[in-house]
């Protein structure tokens, strides 16, 4: 609980000035003291945490299929278009329910990257950069975790029936990986011991005197900084007897709640997520996979929308009855989008020139709609008047995306950091799109 002689250090000086205030700042030492630990209790009071859930959808969602139908047009395929919740915005009608919850969120219809390639385009999307030989970027859940410290039981990055790619700590370390689980129907593995309690204890007294061994004429961050072996082996003990687990494990929840998710590994991992951001989790990525659509496209794209409709609006309802999307950023998309033009094969072909995110929560702008795609677009690559941004309004790149969701987190997008070899780096290259934040 923050001190009650403090008042909103937001209405007077900053910590930052008050400690940089020459040599008079001795006398401020105090104040300052205090200001740091308001500021600690607001990275940490569960009441004003940011979190974010990543609803990832590997593989490409067509945006035509999905959020910004052109129904009827020439590239509009089988879709039809259908009302939202908010006057003058369609969905597919593969996305009725959460066309209903359309009030709740902005869609960015006008996205555009340089990566076609999935594996590239993942990481693009997830880290904010192009892939670089010499470095490996920090996903958004790694940066927010390393942002903002806490001790908990659990894991606090999280990757639920994670894909090919699921995120990284990159060049902030592997102890960032998101912690990898599969359908929360299952139980997490390896949580109980295979022998009885006795044996345990022998055997964790047996591995003490080891590690003491080792850690002989060591260097002192060995463990830290190094190999992650004591520390990794006490954080996966404390999970073992924690009763944070319990977040994991969705089957105390009714019926009527598991069927409102649907009844799919991705539907219960977004139940789970609501559940893991309540027990302190940081970052939390549902994993859909099926959006690949280089042959029967209307048929793929529209089984995985019926996987996520459901799972999207029951997440988007249960955070915002219980108050949480105020503080939880959903984030639903996928590496790019698909093709206009539709293939001999009826499918639609990778396409990161004008696709389609939906963000809901934590500040950003409800019931909006920002960009458009083109109609009529100009799709073949050797016309002399094709660009990538050609066929878009208020183009938004990859860049802009992450600098709007640090800012939403309350992470200094634009800070200069220094990675383990030195390099200095900003932290993401883009502007936050002001116009979708409330």
């Amino acid at each position: 609980m923050i001190p009650s002689t403090i008042c909103d250090p937001r209405l007077h000086f900053s910590r930052r000035r008050l400690l940089g205030a020459g040599a008079g700042g001795a006398m401020l030492t105090a104040i300052a003291n205090q200001l740091a630990f308001a500021d600690e209790v607001a990275k940490t009071d569960p009441h004003q945490r940011k979190n974010v859930i990543l609803l990832w959808m590997e593989g490409g969602p067509s945006q035509l299929e999905t959020f910004d139908p052109h129904a009827g047009t020439k590239y509009g395929g089988d879709v039809k278009a259908i009302p939202t919740s908010v006057k003058g915005i369609e969905f597919a009608d593969t996305l009725p329910r959460t066309a209903e919850r359309m009030h709740l969120g902005t869609l960015i219809r006008s996205m555009t990257s340089k990566e076609g390639d999935h594996q590239r385009a993942v990481y693009n999307i997830k880290t904010g950069w192009r892939p670089d030989p010499t470095l490996v970027h920090p996903a958004i859940g790694a940066v927010l975790c390393d942002e903002f410290r806490e001790t908990l039981d659990i894991p606090r990055h999280v990757s639920i029936v994670p894909g090919q790619w699921p995120a990284k700590g990159g060049y902030l370390g592997p102890i960032y990986d998101a912690f990898k689980m599969g359908d929360p129907n299952s139980p997490v593995p390896d949580l109980k011991a295979r022998v009885d309690a006795a044996r345990m204890e022998q055997r964790l007294a047996g591995l003490d005197f080891l590690e003491s061994q080792f850690r002989r004429g060591r260097l002192s961050d060995l463990d830290q900084n190094r190999t992650l072996h004591e520390s990794s082996t006490k954080a996966a003990l404390r999970m073992m007897s924690s009763e944070q687990i319990d977040a994991f494990d969705v089957s105390g929840e009714t019926a009527a709640t598991l069927d409102a998710f649907g009844d799919t590994p991705f539907g219960r991992g977004c139940l789970a997520a609501t559940r893991l951001i309540e027990a302190g989790v940081r970052c939390v990525e549902v994993n859909l996979n099926g959006w690949d659509s280089h042959i029967n496209n209307h048929s793929l794209q529209s089984s995985a929308c019926e996987t996520l409709d459901p799972a999207l609006a029951a997440l988007l309802d249960r955070l915002e009855e219980r108050d949480m999307l105020k503080n939880t950023l959903v984030v639903c998309g996928g590496e790019f989008g698909r093709t206009p033009t539709i293939n001999p094969a009826g499918g639609r072909d990778h396409w990161p020139h004008g696709f389609s995110m939906f963000l809901a929560g934590c500040g950003i702008r409800r019931g909006f709609a920002y960009g458009e795609t083109s109609a009529d677009p100009i799709v073949d690559s050797s016309d002399p008047k094709f660009s990538p941004t050609v066929n878009i309004d208020k183009p938004v790149t990859v860049g802009d995306l992450h600098a709007t969701i640090f800012k939403c987190l309350g992470v200094e997008y634009d800070r200069e950091i220094e990675t383990p070899v030195g390099r200095p780096l900003v932290r993401v290259e883009g502007e936050p799109i002001e116009a979708i934040l409330a």
